[in-house]
């Protein structure tokens, strides 16, 4: 067999396992349940209080390799967009007594820039968004109904056409 025809099934099947993963996401169109969801820094977040902005909503954990290693893409995507009407929530599914030291712990050592954006989102909020693997982003519209989702870590320019996709709608 030929390395093209390799190739060609490998792609074949990647795309398939791609596809098969985001039926198995919130589908386009949803209006996901409102949630309050606790600040790290105090107080609460209401996903309908968001209304009228973009909303890029990524589960990820302070143990989990590749959210950490998306994260400043993340950050950084959010605050250059955030004048164009994007809101970055991070919600975290670190859980357990110990989840706030631990998110604190990470963001003073390693991703202080993220701070205001932590919500931590329990286990009625994961499933809500079928969360079953980390990280797990989604982009709200301006009327709070789901326009894109990927379970899986993006690059920096994957992240971006999304996020500039989901400001055009």
């Amino acid at each position: 067999m030929s390395v093209v025809a390799v190739l060609g099934l490998a792609a074949l099947a990647f795309l398939g396992v791609r596809e098969a993963q985001r039926a198995r996401l919130v589908p386009d169109g949803a209006s996901p349940p409102s949630f309050q969801l606790t600040k790290h820094e105090g107080g609460s977040l209401a996903l309908s209080d968001l209304k009228g902005s973009v909303v890029m909503l990524d589960f990820w954990a302070t143990w989990c390799p590749p959210c950490r290693e998306e994260m400043p893409s993340l950050v950084k995507l959010a605050k250059e967009y955030e004048s164009q009407g994007l809101v970055f929530v991070a919600a975290s599914r670190d859980e357990g007594s110990t989840a706030s030291q631990e998110v604190d712990y990470f963001l003073q050592r390693f991703q202080p820039d993220l701070r205001p954006y932590v919500v931590y989102a329990d286990d009625d909020v994961a499933r809500a968004f079928q969360v079953n693997a980390l990280p797990t982003l989604y982009f709200l519209d301006r009327d709070g109904k789901v326009i894109d989702a990927q379970r899986g870590m993006l690059s920096e320019d994957g992240l971006r056409r999304r996020i500039e996709r989901a400001l055009k709608r």
